[in-house]
């Protein structure tokens, strides 16, 4: 990893001391407006018909990004009167790069595994026109849930319980966060929270900045529905490698897809581990506590 951010004292001033009426406001402004952003889409891009496709998805997922951004830092500004250190451009890219490679390789790894146990196979190539609408998707995706889990849920919750009730509470809301999605069962909504909502903090404490798990979730993704073509949290995808998984769902991940595979859950928890393992040796670490207010 290259790059790490420290948190700077925060000093959040009137009621905005009390952490849970941060905790709202984030959570409900953020949600909204990612929602916001995966909705308008849909009811205005259909009547875009003389601009090609790829690029009105590009111009979408530009603006998506630079709003659910901007909202997030008028909000910290707003109630925590200190510079947002978690979307500093200091290392962004570098810390993006990171990220993005840890999930190419962890997804891959998970295809990798699922095909040796005869579930999986590989038919050459699909063809590259799902590419721009994957990594579009995936990027809206992968700043819109990390902005509001990572930095909102997570931070604030790590502020008032530590980091070990923090990633408790902020996996298993991640998790129900896609109860709703096609093909979601129980396992599914389990395998989420573990893996995602687990590794995805993880990467935040290790660095504590949001571009490292931004990178993670969007390789994740992209990797998941544009290269090898697989349902991306139920969302059907069509990928560059024509990939079909087969067998029981507790290996393949069924109609969610391969992240609520067991592989998946496995080498997930393993590589948020080993993150956080580096994390507590670096002292980002926070122990169990019980309060309030900042400070």
């Amino acid at each position: 990893m290259s790059g790490t951010f420290s948190d700077e004292p925060a000093s959040p001033a009137g009621l905005w001391r009390f952490w849970p009426l941060r905790f709202a406001l984030f959570f409900v402004v953020t949600i909204a407006a990612y929602a916001g952003c995966q909705i308008l889409p849909l009811v205005i891009v259909p009547h875009i018909v003389f601009v090609p496709p790829a690029i009105v998805a590009v111009v979408f997922a530009t603006l998506a990004v630079a709003v659910l951004v901007t909202i997030y830092r008028l909000l910290v500004l707003w109630t925590e009167r200190r510079p947002v250190t978690e979307l500093s451009a200091k290392g962004a890219f570098s810390l993006f790069g990171d990220g993005v490679l840890i999930g190419v390789v962890l997804f891959s790894a998970v295809v990798a595994v699922i095909g040796l146990s005869g579930s999986a196979t590989i038919n050459g190539i699909a063809g590259y026109d799902g590419l721009i609408k994957a990594a579009t998707a995936s990027l809206v995706a992968a700043v819109g849930e990390e902005i509001a889990f990572r930095g909102g849920v997570y931070r604030l919750l790590e502020e008032g319980f530590g980091s070990l009730v923090a990633i408790a509470i902020s996996g298993a809301m991640f998790g129900l966060l896609h109860v709703a999605n096609p093909g979601a069962t129980t396992a599914s909504t389990l395998a989420i929270a573990l893996e995602a909502g687990i590794l995805l903090a993880a990467a935040y404490v290790l660095t504590r900045s949001l571009w490292l798990p931004i990178g993670l979730h969007f390789g994740w993704n992209f990797t998941e529905g544009g290269i090898f073509g697989a349902a991306v949290s139920g969302g059907k995808s069509h990928g560059l490698i024509a990939t079909k998984f087969f067998g029981p769902d507790w290996l393949t991940g069924g109609g969610f897809g391969p992240e609520a595979s067991l592989p998946a859950v496995v080498l997930c928890v393993i590589t948020a581990a080993v993150l956080l393992i580096l994390a507590t040796r670096r002292g980002e670490w926070k122990p169990m506590r019980l309060r309030l207010t900042a400070g």
